[in-house]
């Protein structure tokens, strides 16, 4: 199975990042839809598309108004967008409310049911985790392969979601604050470098991959890589365009 890092900043795009958008192309799944969700029709290797939205700040559902494009271009027999009710609202009645977008999107929304779900083959289960406003993890298990993605929270070892992550192959954590910067990490529900490597070693993935970077740091060392290894080897920076086989 391959991960395809389509959008790997934080908070706005760079010349470097494009904002959260994760993408597996063999099943035709995409994680948060943020400005990285152009490259999808690039891609796309299905003729469904299936989008899980961790939450609805803007720089992870701003790309749906790219679906359109994405349409055009290729053969599609069905869109899903899946999420909290609320948060499904929120896209329909304000993102794309007739005044900021023109068109309806060919679309079904499938708001999220406590049971996991059958996606591609997959077993989809979702978990809060603590940000402003609300925000879901994921975790996604096929025979053989499983990975997790978990953005826009604070990581510690005792985080409730430790459990719902143990033992994928693959996590992908946001890692918005290098260390040091812990108080503005608490401060915006976010995740300093550390911190996230030491939840991945307490929850025995086998790979991390960090991402949702500060837009603000320097694009070619925007963590402390050698401090997240020392606590978890097999860790790396996400960047854009990165395939990841797991």
């Amino acid at each position: 199975m391959k991960l395809l890092l389509l959008g790997t900043s934080g908070y706005h795009p760079s010349d470097q990042r494009q904002t959260a958008c994760l993408m597996l192309p063999e099943v035709g799944i995409v994680l948060d839809a943020g400005t990285g969700f152009y490259r999808v029709r690039n891609h796309l290797a299905t003729t469904t598309l299936d989008i899980l939205l961790s939450h609805t700040h803007l720089d992870h559902v701003t790309g749906l108004t790219f679906l359109l494009s994405t349409r055009f271009q290729k053969r599609l027999d069905r869109i899903s967008v899946y999420g909290t009710a609320e948060k499904l609202a929120a896209c329909r009645e304000h993102l794309l409310d007739e005044n900021l977008f023109p068109a309806p999107l060919p679309v079904e929304w499938v708001p999220l049911a406590e049971r996991p779900l059958t996606i591609s083959g997959a077993k989809v289960t979702h978990f809060p985790v603590v940000h402003p406003g609300g925000c879901k993890g994921y975790r996604l298990d096929w025979p053989g392969h499983s990975m997790a993605y978990v953005t826009d929270t604070t990581a510690t070892t005792d985080a409730s979601y430790v459990e719902h992550i143990r033992g994928v192959d693959l996590l992908a954590h946001e890692c918005n604050f290098r260390d040091g910067q812990e108080e503005w990490a608490h401060k915006t529900g976010h995740s300093s470098t550390s911190e996230v490597a030491k939840l991945a070693a307490r929850a025995a993935v086998r790979q991390l991959v960090l991402i949702h970077l500060d837009p603000l740091d320097d694009p070619n060392d925007p963590v402390d890589i050698a401090a997240a290894r020392r606590i978890f080897p097999a860790t790396e920076i996400g960047r854009d365009m990165m395939e990841i086989e797991f």
